[in-house]
């Protein structure tokens, strides 16, 4: 049965990927906060906190995509009542499963610190998410310095996995070599044997290898060809979302410009997760009027000055929050439209290419189909890109016996049909023999 989408984070520890964790979730990560993480001329959180950010066990903990809810094509915005995450005026929240790994540092290919754990959790996940700490204050190994190349450690971290699946398969590859003439098998299914302790499949196999354009047979590749194929196989099971973090420090600007020089900007997501997390407490407590991800704040001054003489209701902040504030606006929302954060994991799933679908029981009213439930598009899972009809029943439905599938509209479709957004993607099971 196909599994959900699991996201990684990845990254040296002090970059900030557990608290880009929680600024996508509602988690507590066993994280201290740095005594030297000042947000905005103040302390954040509890300024008697000391030591650096550090992640001892990998966390699994539910982040929310942010989608196009179904319910915007049909009008129905004020009927969909989702099972789980929320939707507001057609934009929803799904759950998604999201990975926190021990820190990684230079070496770990070899064990140093955590690596082989850390190594040992990647090879589940499906995307990563490596948060840089863009503005050079923390070395290679997460200590505090100035004037660091934090492109370096979109290098190094990179090189550490592709080291780790090189050295695996070059232990073996004179076996391994012998075994594929001897059985006469594809180069697919040979490199697939190695490569499913990484969550591989033939199909990912195929696909990689078909970019590359090896004329070659397997048994004569040397060693330069192996390092290109495993960097190709990185590529296709690891595609990397580059979350570069602490964009409102001073020493940031010169430092995301080099990055979006050597990358590809489509893999570049600048954010500030201790924004998020600060705009997110403060609403939490009634200060603020904020949503998750959007380039705008309300204070209480705010909406009085709009025409509500009660401020939304919202509490009265003193000098110092207010300053706060006001320097968050200035530093991150209005300079980067947002904290970024939320754009982390839309730019994964657009990476994955996941496709929110959506199943009902009624086609016709998109509700669950108990009595007196005028609820609609209750669920909503993600699949891969490529998926099939198929696929989506195999996920929401398991081994239970399918009679036929209707599309919205309540036109069957056909099992082996592709499923996009927009295309097939609003679907209701019919349970039973044919």
């Amino acid at each position: 049965m196909p599994r959900d989408p699991l996201i990684g984070l990845v990254g040296k520890p002090s970059s900030g990927k557990s608290t880009t964790l929680n600024s996508l979730t509602d988690a507590s990560s066993k994280v201290a906060l740095l005594d030297s993480c000042i947000i905005y001329g103040t302390r954040f959180g509890a300024e008697s906190v000391r030591g650096r950010f550090t992640t001892i066990d990998p966390q699994r903990a539910v982040g929310y995509l942010q989608i196009d809810c179904a319910c915007a094509r049909y009008g129905k915005e004020a009927l969909c009542k989702p099972n789980y995450g929320a939707c507001k005026n057609g934009k929803r929240s799904v759950p998604i499963e999201l990975l926190d790994v021990a820190g990684l540092v230079p070496g770990a290919h070899e064990g140093r610190g955590l690596g082989n754990k850390f190594l040992d959790d990647l090879r589940h996940a499906d995307a990563l998410v490596h948060v840089v700490d863009v503005s050079g204050t923390t070395d290679a190994e997460g200590k505090a310095t100035r004037g660091y190349d934090p492109s370096q450690d979109i290098v190094w971290l990179r090189g550490e996995i592709v080291r780790w699946v090189l050295g695996n398969l070059m232990e073996k590859w004179g076996s391994i070599k012998r075994r594929h003439v001897a059985t006469k098998s594809t180069a697919v299914d040979t490199l697939q044997g190695q490569f499913s302790g990484y969550g591989s499949t033939s199909t990912l196999v195929a696909r990689f290898l078909d970019k590359l354009n090896l004329k070659t047979p397997l048994e004569t590749w040397d060693d330069s060809t192996v390092e290109l194929v495993v960097n190709a196989f990185i590529d296709e099971k690891f595609p990397t979302v580059i979350a570069l973090n602490k964009i409102d420090h001073p020493d940031a600007d010169k430092n995301v410009a080099k990055i979006a020089k050597q990358q590809d900007p489509q893999s570049i997501v600048l954010c500030s997760a201790i924004s998020e997390v600060f705009l997110r407490k403060l609403a939490k407590q009634g200060y603020v009027r904020y949503e998750e991800g959007s380039e705008f704040v309300d204070t209480r001054e705010d909406l009085i000055a709009d025409g509500d003489p009660e401020g939304g209701g919202l509490k009265e902040m003193d000098e110092k929050l207010k300053q706060r504030v006001e320097n968050l606006k200035d530093m991150v929302l209005y300079r980067f439209g947002s904290t970024g954060v939320v754009e982390v994991l839309s730019r994964a799933a657009r990476l994955l290419g996941l496709v929110p679908v959506f199943p009902v029981r009624n086609i016709h009213s998109f509700g669950s189909g108990s009595a007196g439930n005028t609820a609609v598009f209750r669920d909503c899972v993600l699949i891969g890109k490529n998926s099939t009809v198929r696929d989506v029943a195999r996920k929401v439905m398991g081994d239970a016996p399918i009679a036929y599938i209707e599309g919205a509209g309540g036109v069957r479709v056909a099992e082996d049909d592709t499923v996009e957004a927009g295309k097939n993607d609003i679907l209701s099971f019919k349970v039973g023999r044919v």
